[in-house]
């Protein structure tokens, strides 16, 4: 009963609230804002910490970045038989997923915020619209909620859960489980020091073809070009 909750609840709420599409956004809860960097680096406490914050720091581009996509599709206002499209969607945690929901209240928009029940409290960031957040027990109904509706991803740099995300999106389409939309690897410096795509296909367990599925991109105009190309909009 719970599981089945969780999938029809956040369902009709959508629905009611006429969320056509979204534009979802997966990225790190660890990189500051960049008006947060100096508060950041002054926690460090050891030489190696002071390191790591330091690499994070240099990542808070990507939350202006996020914001800046945010505000450009809530900005868009696209409309479609009445219901709203490429609404923003995040996982409703801070960092980058704040950045996303920030950027699209900044530009009047509402937005969605898939928050996860974790071990330590994650409770939804602020920008995300009250009656669109929603909080999840279970990682497959989440999952399953963020791209039932998604018409274009944007990937942040991130760890394990955007890893998660990103990757399970790759196969969707890869197996032709989910039609093909625009996948945004915001940060081409990070994802390939992290992952060698290349290496993959060169090994044979993925086709030269499948590097096609994700759209590397460094600033939110270019995102937002490659989504307006794909879809043709005006």
């Amino acid at each position: 009963m719970r599981f089945q909750l969780e999938l029809l609840k956040a369902e009709m709420l959508l629905d009611e609230a006429k969320i056509g599409s979204t534009l979802v956004v997966y990225g790190s809860a660890r990189i500051p804002a960049p008006d947060m960097a100096e508060e950041a680096l002054a926690a460090s406490t050891t030489p190696e910490r002071l390191a790591v914050i330091e690499r994070l720091v240099a990542k808070s581009k990507y939350y202006d970045e996020a914001r800046k996509l945010g505000q450009i599709a809530a900005g868009q206002a696209i409309m479609e038989d009445g219901m709203h499209q490429f609404v923003v969607c995040s996982g409703g945690g801070p960092s980058i997923m704040e950045a996303a929901n920030r950027g699209a209240v900044e530009a009047g928009g509402e937005t969605i915020g898939l928050n996860i029940v974790l071990l330590h409290e994650q409770a939804p960031n602020s920008y995300v619209t009250p009656h669109l957040a929603f909080q999840f027990h279970y990682f497959a109904l989440r999952k399953m909620h963020f791209l039932l509706r998604a018409r274009a991803v944007a990937v942040f740099p991130g760890g394990y859960g955007t890893f998660a995300e990103f990757f399970e999106l790759l196969c969707l389409i890869q197996t032709g489980k989910m039609k093909p939309i625009p996948i945004l690897l915001f940060g081409g410096a990070f994802w390939n020091k992290v992952v060698n795509f290349e290496a993959l296909a060169e090994e044979g367990v993925i086709n030269h073809a499948d590097l096609s599925l994700f759209t590397q991109v460094e600033t939110a105009e270019e995102a937002w070009t490659v989504i307006r190309e794909f879809y043709e909009l005006d």
